[in-house]
């Protein structure tokens, strides 16, 4: 078996055999190594929170502040590689992550681990967007739609295993470790994943010797952080009125993002958003119900294990095995969701968007008497886990069939923009909605389980709008997905 050669421009050779199974399963595991870091450090917060005696903000920043870095970056991420080269642009981030995990694990205080978070997620954005790149120009388009729905089993399963794996190593501890196993455990990862893709990954950019959009790319990191940075440090700030024109500014700032980009593209520049791609009903509407579906599934698992530790006095790995049927449920539905996708179409995502809103209610009732039981929580659990799998692997099928290869870097980005924007939006909002009830409530003389069943049971409605709003956008989409194979 040998590397396949690297194309200096243009389209590599299409990938075929154990080649092109090597180099998938390198840029999958790269892909669910940075999703699970998203999660992971939920079920550790306790735990981090004990060592470093970080508060409520500190703990929200560890992970809002990587998705937000994550999603500041991706898109320019995407542009880079599609220009500078894809493999060489994943190869870059692959080890600028291996060494922020190694930050994070050696992290002396808690903002100290948040720095370490935000460079985590900056290398992140290096990468990920890569991953759709690779996969767009290097496979076929049978292979390609396969690839494609793996990821988005990826993308579904890391959202769940984070809190198991997690739960696992702090628990265990390995060589006295604690928490800081959980990001110590990314860089024997990194390092097998850096000697294989050096080897097998191919070579692919654009080509098109147009110069990078450094102004849209300034824009587009100001757009993202500009709502975010007063979410998630609103309360500590006492919500100051200076906050809120932050959020307010994001508006203008974001309309004059699209406004240059439409301008650079009309004289023939290369945006690092091109506002074609938005025209596209299905990218669009992809988008849009990407954000209520990974905000409120980045917000479940972070406030679940918090309740679970908190609330019902269960360890790190208890907490893990409690989520594990979530887990078991993503499973069996990712492989059916997309083999049904193509008959059934959106009805698949819709399905699961309901599934998981009916799931959350279910876990409401729940918490109306005394702390339910670990089979008690499976059920809604493990219908959520249904869920979860019949829409995540799918919608990245439908979001990006209509995007041209030689953009498939930019718009997995964007893609990928959107979901980090929308678990950091969920965490932000929804661990504020979380953490000021558990404060009332403790405040008002409840215990400590009262208090967390309280403030989680704040936060279900919220949950259940979120899957309900994306459930409507997922409705709108075209019947079935459209595959753009042209270069």
């Amino acid at each position: 078996m040998t590397a396949p050669p690297a194309a200096a421009t243009g389209p590599p050779p299409l990938l075929t055999g154990r080649t092109a199974a090597v180099a998938l399963a390198v840029v999958l595991v790269a892909a669910f190594m940075e999703l699970l870091d998203a999660t992971i450090v939920g079920v550790a917060a306790p735990a981090i929170a004990a060592d470093l005696g970080a508060g409520e903000a500190a703990l929200q920043w560890t992970v809002a502040g990587y998705t937000l870095a994550v999603g500041a970056g991706l898109v320019t991420g995407g542009r880079l590689g599609d220009r500078y080269g894809r493999r060489r642009l994943f190869l870059l981030g692959l080890a600028g992550f291996a060494l922020a995990s190694a930050a994070c694990g050696l992290a002396p205080s808690p903002w100290a681990l948040v720095a370490g978070r935000v460079a985590q997620g900056l290398a992140g954005g290096l990468m990920i967007p890569q991953v759709f790149g690779v996969i767009r120009a290097s496979f076929a388009p049978a292979a390609r739609a396969r690839a494609m729905g793996a990821y988005g089993a990826v993308l579904g399963l890391a959202s769940v295993a984070g809190p198991l794996l997690g739960g696992l190593l702090v628990e265990a501890d390995p060589f006295g470790l604690g928490w800081r196993a959980v990001f110590w455990v990314n860089v024997p990862v990194a390092a097998a994943g850096l000697a294989l893709g050096a080897r097998f990954l191919p070579e692919s950019r654009s080509g098109d010797g147009t110069g990078f959009d450094g102004t849209g790319a300034a824009l587009a990191a100001t757009a993202v952080v500009l709502p975010l940075l007063p979410l998630v440090q609103g309360r500590d700030w006492g919500w100051p009125w200076w906050g809120m024109a932050l959020m307010a500014l994001s508006v203008p700032v974001t309309a004059l993002f699209l406004w240059w980009e439409r301008r650079l593209a009309a004289r023939g520049g290369r945006p690092v958003l091109d506002p074609a791609l938005l025209r596209g009903r299905a990218f669009a509407l992809g988008l849009a119900a990407s954000l209520p579906f990974f905000g409120a599934l980045g917000a479940f698992f972070l406030l679940l294990s918090l309740y679970l530790q908190g609330g019902t006095g269960r360890g790190p790995w208890e907490a893990g095995l409690v989520i594990l049927p979530f887990a078991a449920g993503s499973l069996i539905t990712s492989g059916i969701g997309v083999r049904f996708a193509d008959r059934a179409g959106r009805a698949v995502l819709v399905g699961g968007a309901l599934l998981l809103a009916a799931s959350q209610l279910l876990l409401l009732a729940l918490l109306h008497g005394d702390a339910p039981s670990s089979t008690a929580l499976a059920v809604p659990l493990f219908a959520g886990g249904l869920g979860l799998g019949l829409t995540a692997p799918s919608l990245v099928n439908v979001v990006l069939a209509g995007v041209p290869a030689r953009d498939a870097g930019a718009a997995g980005g964007v893609l990928s923009t959107v979901t980090q924007i929308g678990g950091a939006v969920g965490v932000a909002a929804l661990g504020t909605v979380f953490f000021a009830r558990l404060e009332d409530a403790l405040a008002g003389g409840s215990s400590a389980a009262a208090a967390h069943t309280h403030a989680l049971a704040a936060v279900l409605p919220w949950q259940v709008a979120c899957y309900a709003a994306a459930a409507v956008l997922l409705f709108l989409l075209p019947a079935r997905p459209h595959e753009e194979t042209s270069p």
